[in-house]
């Protein structure tokens, strides 16, 4: 019998419900109240996430981001600070108990495992990508898929982003760069190192055809089913609880 996880699609949300529900289905999943869960999501207005150690006033231009809308919110894993474009990215996130056949206690191996679903979703888009150690997806040498991971009680939870477009300009328009000289090269660096499917396949690919691959990827990566699902009533309470009092406090956000 094949092992059935839940897939949920959130669609458009605000970076602090984004942050707030990865934080409540881990939760839920720690007291076995769901199963293993993957989490297709979006940003609305787009966003830019630091990561837990970072300083939000020496990453982010926060003027640059309330001129343009842009929320500002920071995570609970590691990593740099990340731009996420509304119309641009794909982000999914996994909470998977840390007792499962596919996790391990080699953080990198955990990585591997993990992100070969995104790796095979993004081959039947005949996107030829490839993991690149510690934790990105690459298509011929270029960055496509950037990868973050904790563990708290008991549970995995690893989110990236999939980029169907890329705007590098708009990018470092919003973090905070030395001078522009270095914005330029930042830029320049950004469009010789990151790639995106839209720019590699040539054509527009719909969000609905890029959670269709990664759904099947994921399915075949794991060997399990994914069953859509919804959100339990404790996730949404608490969820709603955590954006409030959490990740769209200013103590949260500029802690460091």
């Amino acid at each position: 019998m094949v092992e059935r996880w839940r897939l949920l699609d959130t669609g458009l949300n605000d970076a602090f419900y984004n942050m707030a529900l990865d934080e409540a289905i881990t939760v839920a999943r720690s007291r076995n109240l769901v199963p293993n869960t993957v989490r297709f999501f979006r940003w609305e207005p787009s966003a830019v996430s630091i990561g837990y150690f970072q300083s939000m006033e020496d990453e982010v231009d926060l003027a640059a981001c309330k001129r343009m809308g842009v929320d500002c919110v920071r995570r609970v894993t590691g990593g740099g600070a990340v731009y996420h474009d509304r119309d641009g990215e794909l982000t999914y996130s996994l909470v998977v108990k840390e007792d499962h056949r596919l996790i391990s206690r080699d953080i990198l191996e955990t990585y591997r495992v993990l992100c070969s679903g995104l790796v095979a979703g993004l081959r039947l888009l005949k996107v030829p990508a490839e993991f690149k150690p510690i934790n990105d997806i690459v298509v011929d040498g270029k960055k496509i898929s950037g990868n973050a991971q904790t563990r708290r009680f008991g549970v995995v939870h690893q989110h990236g982003t999939i980029l169907r477009d890329v705007n590098p300009t708009l990018m470092f328009t919003l973090l905070k760069v030395p001078s522009e000289k270095i914005r330029d090269k930042l830029i320049k660096s950004v469009e010789e190192r990151v790639t995106s499917i839209n720019r590699y396949l040539g054509r527009e690919v719909s969000f609905e055809e890029l959670k269709a691959a990664l759904k099947r990827g994921f399915e075949e990566a794991y060997r399990v089913e994914l069953v859509p699902g919804n959100l339990t009533e404790f996730e949404e309470r608490l969820a709603s609880k955590l954006k409030a009092e959490k990740y769209s406090t200013r103590e949260w956000n500029f802690k460091r």
